[in-house]
């Protein structure tokens, strides 16, 4: 079996959303969780993964965030040299709520879209498959809004080679960037992070060199930015003293302010075009901060010092490593254990500062876009269930409560369908509009998941508040689900059923939505929420949903052939011609309970995938899901070998990203799915003996 390589240290060449909507304040999230007993050296832990580069590698450069705002830096501690990043992994600076939408060309919007008819047993349902002949109307609703690149911020140097890279580190364990080069023979240091509760960095330099702020328009491609159109948008100055300069920007109906503070520091800013202003220091020192604002959210910046910025993070940094649960693979025998524990490690840091906000994460977090920077639903549960099954259950409550924001959109969507409850999009933005798609609108394998993720929260806070912040979602998305399975009536009463399609697109994508029904995860994944939903009533003191139970008694069979598990039922053959993209069958068991799963079927199927599956043509949750699925059937050394696969899309980068392919350069969905399954392991007891595994603070409901 493929397996990882032992690691060598890597020395490389405007939405009106309010992030507060949903917790009250964001000071309660990364690090309000109780501390866990002592002993793993957790810091030891971090630290020896902190990620070090010694010149600038276009694939992997360091970001610092919060969950609501990150910065993406070269190895200057800042935006220098975008140039060569720009086709590989763009230095963005992006935050929840920065969006742009570009002016409809149409003067139509989403309910002039024609749909795509598809019969639904005898009874015709729209579906936004295709342009229908408004390919214009199609591609504006699916490019926008897109997410911006609120600024770049680096350091006025025209010439590269004048620029000699010494090293640059991220410690992990108090959030800060540290970077070091040389600038015409004179040695410059920075240190670079983010407030933790702020859409701010702070930035400490020892040496003088001026430091430019510039703004873009705004783009839907992967950096976000549009720097050729300087008419198309405006940058205001508004308030200015000694040591700051407060900005208005606007792009068309979006705006947002910026604010860039020196304080006790000598130094001017000048304006050097229309959105280009250099900040020069006096001495050899400067110190500042630069914070964004929308100011639909919120009115006024916070007087929040350089100084107090780094020791915000430092405090927020330690007490998030102190948090929820830790593991050490540093005695285990197995080359690929320290490699594995890097990815840990980092996925850790990735997702908090990426996928813990007020919002559904994009697949490329707040690095890049991917897919016009809206977030696909059905990767919201790979993003950020782990942090309940790692004991922080506040970073996944930051975001699942945005369902409830958009529930009047999702009820109306399944009116106009003809279902009962909640449908909730797959591609979309903060407005909850499902974006146009010929493969995205017809899944429903993201319908349960709100219902896995509030019981997750339940099950680390079982309380009435729990229960009334999240019934309506829950209640709604079942509903929905006990809706939209037919049932299918037989002279036998015997052999009447439920039955999930058609028309639908299962998981596994690839995959005709007219000829398949009754996909396997789909089916034990509408087994598995709808009973936890009669469990919520049961708990609000309601009565049981007859209905709901009736569809549960009465679902399809997982669809078995060959001794294997089918994608869905009306697969031909068990793999052959559809043996790539996610091997989603494997997802009933592992990912979900599996209570409607044969284990030994199940193990077939694993080995089957094992032997079969195009693991080029997959994507990077898929390895996680592979080993939970070996760990529930206590295979050890498949779910190591699964997670250790050598191929393209389990390609982990030095700063922890998990690339996938040009325009797609890191997937959170990996990073999430990665901790999900080691939680999976601790709890299945599912590492091989001789690993000798350390582990601390995993909640018993992993």
């Amino acid at each position: 079996m493929p397996k990882i390589q032992a690691r060598t240290e890597y020395y490389s060449g405007c939405m009106p959303l309010s992030r507060r909507a949903f917790l009250g304040t964001v000071p309660a999230a990364l690090g309000a969780q109780s501390a866990a007993p002592a002993g793993i050296n957790r810091r030891d832990v971090v630290s020896r993964h902190n990620p070090t580069l010694r010149e600038l590698d276009p694939r992997s450069p360091l970001s610092v965030g919060n969950g609501e705002f990150a910065f993406t830096a070269d190895p200057t501690g800042l935006q220098t040299f975008p140039q060569p990043y720009e086709t590989q992994m763009p230095l963005c600076t992006q935050s929840q709520w920065g969006w742009h939408t570009a002016p409809n060309p149409t003067g139509k919007g989403q309910a002039d879209l024609r749909l795509a008819e598809f019969d639904t047993f005898g009874r015709k349902v729209g579906y936004a498959t295709s342009s229908g002949g408004q390919k214009q109307l199609f591609d504006w609703l699916r490019e926008n809004p897109h997410r911006l690149h609120l600024g770049r911020i680096g350091f006025a140097i025209d010439k590269p080679e004048d620029v000699h890279f010494l090293q640059q580190t991220l410690d992990l364990w108090s959030g800060t960037l540290h970077s070091e080069f040389e600038w015409r023979g004179h040695k410059i240091t920075v240190e670079t992070c983010c407030h933790p509760t702020e859409d701010m960095i702070a930035v400490k330099i020892h040496g003088r060199i001026p430091v430019v702020f510039e703004f873009p328009y705004g783009s839907s491609a992967m950096n976000a930015a549009d720097w050729a159109h300087p008419k198309k948008h405006g940058t205001r100055q508004l308030e200015a003293d000694p040591n700051s300069l407060n900005l208005d920007r606007r792009l068309d109906e979006d705006t947002y302010t910026v604010r860039i503070a020196w304080p006790d520091i000598a130094a001017a800013i000048k304006r050097e075009s229309a959105h280009r202003f250099i900040l020069t220091p006096a001495a050899d020192r400067l110190a500042f901060c630069c914070a964004f604002r929308n100011p639909r959210q919120r009115a006024g910046y916070s007087a929040v010092t350089p100084a107090a910025a780094f020791a915000a993070a430092e405090r927020h940094w330690s007490a998030f490593w102190t948090s929820g649960a830790a593991i050490d693979l540093s005695a285990a025998p197995d080359p690929r254990a320290r490699e594995l524990e890097r990815r840990i490690v980092l996925s850790q840091y990735l997702t908090a500062i990426q996928c813990s906000g007020s919002m559904p994460p994009q697949e490329s977090g707040l690095t890049c876009n991917s897919w016009y920077g809206k977030f696909h639903l059905e990767m919201h549960y790979w993003h950020a269930a782990h942090f309940a099954t790692w004991g922080r259950p506040a970073l996944l409550k930051r975001s699942l409560g945005w369902y409830n924001a958009i529930l009047p959109a999702a009820r109306e969507k399944a009116r106009q369908q003809g279902y009962m409850g909640a449908r909730w999009p797959k591609m979309t933005s903060p407005d909850g509009r499902d974006s146009p798609s010929g493969v995205g609108t017809l899944l429903i394998w993201q319908q349960p998941h709100p219902i896995a993720m509030a019981e997750l929260i339940y099950a680390a806070h079982p309380t009435g508040d729990t229960l009334a912040r999240y019934r309506d979602i829950v209640f709604e998305s079942a509903e929905f689900m006990a809706s939209y399975a037919h049932y299918e009536a037989h002279h036998d009463a015997q052999s009447a059923r439920y039955v999930l399609g058609p028309p639908v697109i299962p998981a596994q994508e690839n995959h005709p939505p007219r000829e398949t029904w009754n996909p396997t995860f789909e089916l034990e994944y509408w087994d598995y929420a709808l009973g936890i939903a009669q469990r919520w009533r049961e708990r609000a003191g309601l009565p049981r949903k007859a209905k709901w139970d009736d569809v549960r008694a009465k679902l399809s069979a997982l669809p078995v052939k060959d001794g294997a598990y089918l994608a869905h039922e009306n697969c031909p053959q068990t793999f052959t011609g559809r043996n790539r993209d996610h091997p989603s069958m494997l997802g009933a068991l592992g990912v979900l309970p599996g209570r409607k799963v044969d284990r030994e079927t199940m193990r077939r199927t694993l080995r089957k995938v094992f032997a079969e599956w195009r693991w080029a043509d997959t994507w990077g949750w898929d390895f996680p899901m592979v080993a939970m699925t070996a760990a529930s059937l206590k295979e050890p050394a498949l779910a190591i070998d699964a997670l250790a696969m050598d191929t393209p899309k389990n390609t982990w980068l030095p700063n922890g990203h998990n690339w996938q392919r040009t325009n797609l350069p890191l997937y959170l969905p990996g990073n999430g799915g990665l901790l999900l399954a080691i939680a999976h392991m601790v709890r299945e007891n599912a590492f091989p003996k001789n690993w000798n595994v350390r582990h601390e603070g995993f909640p018993p409901f992993v």
